[in-house]
């Protein structure tokens, strides 16, 4: 085990997972264990709050063996700047986390894309670990990927690869967070959970998600259509189904494209389990290429759960320190 700065004991590091929603920040060992976590609500609208979120729950995790904070933000992130030069689902533009983060904190700070950060830390600590090629996708309120090709973190020339949730899937489907219609993840992500646990709870007032949110459709969320899914209703089953099945096509395009050992499939939405996967499993198989000769790809959950993308984020910090 390394050492941490100036003999001081095992280094430690700070991941933050940046979201949609949430601010997940954990301080994590050279072992993989969380030694202490703080999370905050995303002020998605408010880049300066956002920010200030990000700094407050990385300052609660910290402690004074951490020799750096890493960063994952759903968004793309220039590597030869560190500038997080656009969000589609938050505010932000041209955001120097590194900066910010080092001025407030007196520490290093490195920043990547979140689902990058989540798809590293299930290659080296989760269920991606010991493999060399690996897809991971991130579902939350959009999707996000992660790439690992031949034991290496992909993250192309500039730093922009792995935004898989915005290729077109239906052209004149539902505006995406990106500013274009009908991206896979307007059909296959955390809002299009929500979006359609909130149409059904308009069309069914006595449905179950209508019950869990006391007649207001509006309190529909991701996380809710899974409860009322897994107590049975068949509307928010059929949701998690019809999501499911999108997955799933958009999963086998990707393997076609990259041909990875694995799939990883983590991020909030996942939650819902194999409610989410056993049908995601059924279309890959029926829409991948060639499969009769091709070699199994499992699609499995992400062993770390939603800690992925933070605890990637750090261990980028102690690989880089150690």
């Amino acid at each position: 085990m390394a050492d941490g700065p100036r003999g001081q004991g095992p280094v430690e590091a700070v991941g933050v997972d940046v979201g949609g929603t949430k601010v997940n920040a954990l301080r994590v060992n050279v072992a993989g264990e969380i030694l202490a976590r703080s999370e905050k609500p995303t002020p998605a609208n408010d880049a300066e709050a956002t920010l200030a979120a990000l700094v407050e729950a990385a300052r609660e995790a910290s402690g004074p063996q951490v020799a750096g904070v890493g960063v994952g933000a759903a968004g793309l992130v220039d590597r030869r700047t560190g500038l997080l030069t656009y969000a589609p689902n938050l505010v932000w533009r041209d955001a120097d986390i590194p900066r910010v983060v080092e001025d407030a904190l007196g520490l290093p700070a490195w920043v990547d894309n979140d689902c990058t950060a989540g798809g590293y830390g299930e290659w080296r600590l989760g269920a991606a670990r010991g493999m060399s090629d690996v897809l991971y996708v991130g579902l939350g309120t959009g999707i996000g990927g992660g790439i690992v090709m031949n034991g290496q973190l992909c993250r192309g020339a500039v730093g922009f690869a792995g935004e898989i949730g915005h290729f077109i899937v239906e052209p004149d489907g539902y505006e995406c967070g990106c500013g274009n219609r009908g991206c896979w993840e307007t059909v296959a992500s955390g809002t299009a959970i929500t979006r359609e646990g909130r149409a059904a709870a308009s069309r069914h007032a006595h449905s179950l998600i209508a019950e869990l949110a006391e007649g207001d459709p509006s309190q529909v969320t991701g996380a809710l259509v899974t409860r009322a899914a897994y107590e049975g209703d068949p509307a928010a089953r059929g949701i998690l189904a019809e999501v499911g099945t999108r997955l799933g096509e958009g999963i086998a395009g990707l393997v076609n494209i990259l041909d990875p050992e694995v799939v990883v499939v983590g991020g909030g939405a996942a939650e819902a389990g194999e409610l989410l996967l056993e049908p995601a499993r059924a279309a890959f198989a029926r829409t991948v290429e060639g499969r009769p000769g091709r070699p199994h790809v499992p699609i499995v959950p992400a062993a770390l759960g939603p800690d992925a993308a933070a605890i990637g984020a750090a261990f980028l910090v102690l690989d880089e320190h150690t």
